[in-house]
């Protein structure tokens, strides 16, 4: 495989992926994957290879205190990184606050990073250990494109030395969005289409089903090694993206209407999740349950605060999240998690 460095973008597209990266954190050139292909031969990049070996066999959690018990949160990596300072992780991790985790031990969090909340919001927002309620500890861990999977503790520092997660950038393998293409690539099948976004052809979804399955092997691998240290692991994400691919078994995708398969240049290649080969492993929210509740809910919220609730415009509030990017931060939404966390 080649390295995603081989392909220069241009210089717009370069200038977007520096904004993304926070001070004082710097875009790594060498962690940019546009595309399928790019996050397919991204998997052989020394530094993410070392990562996944990192997850997949060393990386444990702090021990737990006698009596205490652990829990575990999956949710999404985010377009700003590091990962903690986007609307969405914020939103999370201030609903966690609100329901009583408190942060346990230090932060590493630059000092820098404080200027990037909100008049108000607490500097806890980003802390990177654990947090903990009562005699229960709570480990958050990040659903990536091209990292598999990130422990909170390691979102900032690695070795010693900014994470690499706190350095690249990755559009994430959407198809839907039209964006995640390398046409500077001499392997690109995609199709622009009039709006200006793309359309994959057979290399990117060949490429992106492998990316797919190899990402879920590393989080199978890393969760089922870790799963006797926790109580319960759930996973926060939304339906229909790739973070909930990564994890759904055959039954889920069919219950949800999830693609079981794409079509790539050599014909359908099956997508298998975490769940595939460990059950119950994790348990997935929000349910479509649990969204509907979040739904009606927030329509009532809407016209409490004098704002219009015609079904248009609930739909763009939740789509948005009323300001944290995806539903997944909607307070309405984030009780469901809470509760969650409550019960285990």
């Amino acid at each position: 495989m080649t390295t995603s460095t081989q392909y220069e973008p241009d210089a717009a597209r370069l200038a977007e992926s520096a904004r993304k990266i926070r001070s004082p954190f710097e875009l790594d050139l060498s962690l940019r994957f546009y595309s399928p292909q790019a996050n397919l031969d991204g998997m052989q990049h020394p530094q993410i290879a070392d990562w996944h070996r990192f997850i997949g066999e060393e990386w444990t959690p702090p021990p737990t205190p006698a009596g205490a018990r652990r829990v575990a949160l999956l949710i999404p990596c985010t377009k700003y990184k590091p990962y903690s300072t986007s609307r969405e992780h914020r939103a999370i991790n201030g609903a966690l606050l609100e329901a009583g985790w408190r942060p346990d031990g230090d932060s590493t969090a630059p000092a820098a990073l404080a200027g990037y909340l909100d008049d108000g919001e607490s500097p806890d927002l980003l802390h990177d250990g654990p947090l903990r309620r009562g005699d229960v500890f709570l480990d958050r861990f990040v659903l990536s494109e091209p990292m598999a999977i990130v422990p909170y503790s390691h979102i900032y520092y690695w070795r010693d030395a900014p994470s690499p997660a706190a350095c690249y950038d990755d559009p994430g393998l959407f198809e839907a969005r039209g964006t995640s293409v390398s046409p500077e690539r001499p392997d690109c099948t995609a199709t622009q289409l009039a709006n200006g976004k793309w359309r994959w052809g057979p290399a990117e979804r060949q490429a992106f089903a492998e990316t797919h399955n190899y990402l879920a092997a590393i989080i199978r691998r890393c969760l089922v090694r870790l799963s006797p240290a926790y109580a319960g692991i759930a996973a926060w994400v939304s339906p229909g993206l790739t973070h909930r691919s990564f994890l759904a078994d055959d039954a889920f995708r069919r219950a949800e209407g999830l693609a079981r398969s794409r079509k790539g240049a050599a014909g359908p290649v099956k997508l298998v999740g975490v769940l595939e080969g460990a059950p119950g492993l994790v348990t997935m929210m929000p349910t479509q349950e649990q969204l509907e509740d979040a739904r009606g809910r927030l329509a009532g919220r809407l016209e409490a605060e004098g704002r219009a609730t015609t079904p248009a415009a609930v739909r763009a509030v939740y789509a948005r999240g009323d300001g944290n990017d995806t539903p997944l931060g909607l307070p309405e939404a984030l009780t469901h998690l809470t509760g969650w966390l409550a019960a285990v």
